[in-house]
């Protein structure tokens, strides 16, 4: 697999972050040829699946991932979401947490991400393109 990490640091409250970061259609709006379904609509809470279709038409696939685990913020505890991969394209996870910091929050994104069948000789390019790619959608989420 090929792991990554992105850190930012937001003046927004942690429950703003939260709210921005867990807003799922509204990531589609920042990773190309992208678009977010989410199943069953309403609340994100265990079992969730969100979908991410890239493509044009019908050339393209389906990225679903499912919520493993689903503990917004509470106070001062921080929040934290994992996503396990469940397509036939993308293997991984993505985990993503939210605590305050100096009067706002810090973002922490992790994610393991690997494309059924390249070989491992392409992880560090999917690495880079991985941060690259994910740490413009949190920028955008943060930036509103």
């Amino acid at each position: 697999m090929a792991p990554f990490r992105i850190e930012r640091r937001s003046p927004l409250s942690v429950d703003e972050t939260w709210r921005r970061l867990t807003d799922w259609p509204c990531h589609g709006a920042h990773v190309p040829l992208s678009g977010v379904t989410v199943r069953p609509a309403g609340p994100t809470r265990v079992g969730t699946v969100v979908v991410v279709r890239t493509g044009v038409g019908r050339a393209g696939f389906d990225d679903p991932m499912e919520v493993v685990r689903w503990d917004p913020p509470t106070g001062d505890a921080p929040g934290s979401c994992r996503l396990e991969k469940r397509g036939s394209v993308v293997l991984g996870w993505a985990e993503i947490e939210v605590s305050p910091r100096d009067g706002g929050s810090e973002v922490v994104w992790r994610e393991e991400a690997r494309i059924r069948g390249l070989p491992r000789l392409f992880d560090p390019p999917t690495v880079w393109s991985g941060r690259l790619l994910f740490g413009r959608v949190v920028d955008a989420l943060l930036k509103g």
